[in-house]
């Protein structure tokens, strides 16, 4: 049972997110991913201008004159979320935690997809799958996607993507739109991140926070990492390890860069003192483009 202050910042948080999709939507979500594919609906008569190759000579031969076969957009997409959960997220100086902003993207990804009638789904893990919800529609799946974002306590700290998208792999035999949520302090999951972008539409969302990027200069701290435990003290003052730290830093946004770039793969960039309709809605406008070309 969840306590009644938990309860109500879910639901506070609900009324957000559903709010920021509204802001988000306009045709954005829709136009920015098509069907994959084009379904039958219904026969007409033949019209001028009409392409003689979609003519159904079955039925022109029956009536006696010529009917053609119309096709429609096959629109219903699935959307899977794959969450990171492992306890770096549990971290954050600006605005919120990285776990509060990966839950309100997620939010804002399945209110827009429920409102085209898409299925939505999940995939939870740590350094192992935590849990899998199927995709489904209609909003009270969307709030125990949220819910679960929000109260779910993985068994392991640790982060394991190559465990979750070869998981995804196998579980989600369907053409699907992903979006793997993650801050990525990971490595080892190359392939099938490869392997992901040929058999789905993937996208990555990159989540960080400010103070990540560079050692604050207050001397000897005490730090632990809070997926390994391991404790240490470090000299934050230090001009090697402050370079050290930034090169490092610097090199894993490289790597991935790479990687996605390799892959065919969009990045959104998201930050937990910074709005995410924009990274978000730029990413839509890119699509289009792409699309449109």
């Amino acid at each position: 049972m969840l306590s009644a202050e938990v309860l109500k910042k879910i639901q506070q948080f609900h009324f957000r997110t559903r709010c920021l999709a509204n802001d988000l939507y306009a045709g954005q979500y829709e136009s920015a991913f098509k069907g994959q594919g084009m379904e039958f609906a219904e026969v007409r008569e033949y019209q001028v201008g009409d392409d003689i190759r979609s003519i159904d000579w079955n039925v022109s031969a029956r009536y006696g004159r010529p009917f053609v076969k119309i096709f429609h957009e096959e629109r219903e997409l699935t959307i899977m979320l794959v969450l990171d959960l492992s306890a770096s997220h549990l971290f954050g100086t600006r605005a919120r935690f990285k776990r509060e902003l990966m839950a309100e993207v997620a939010g804002m990804l399945a209110f827009l997809a429920i409102r085209t009638n898409d299925k939505v789904g999940a995939v939870l893990f740590s350094s192992q799958v935590e849990k899998f919800l199927p995709p489904k529609k209609g909003a009270p799946h969307v709030w125990r996607l949220i819910r679960d974002i929000f109260t779910f306590e993985p068994q392991d700290p640790r982060t394991n993507i190559d465990a979750a998208l070869n998981y995804l792999n196998r579980s989600v035999k369907r053409h699907a739109i992903v979006f793997l949520i993650s801050d990525f302090l990971d490595s080892g999951y190359d392939r099938s991140l490869k392997l992901t972008a040929k058999k789905h539409d993937l996208t990555v969302i990159r989540i960080a926070d400010t103070a990540e990027d560079e050692l604050p200069d207050i001397g000897l701290m005490s730090v632990q990492d809070p997926e390994t435990g391991e404790h240490a003290i470090i000299n934050t003052s230090s001009k090697s390890l402050q370079r050290a730290w930034r090169e490092e830093r610097r090199k894993q946004e490289a790597d991935l860069n790479r990687l996605l770039a390799r892959s065919g793969v969009d990045l959104v960039e998201l930050r937990t003192h910074r709005d995410v309709v924009e990274p978000l809605s730029r990413l839509f406008h890119h699509r289009r483009k792409r699309l449109n070309v």
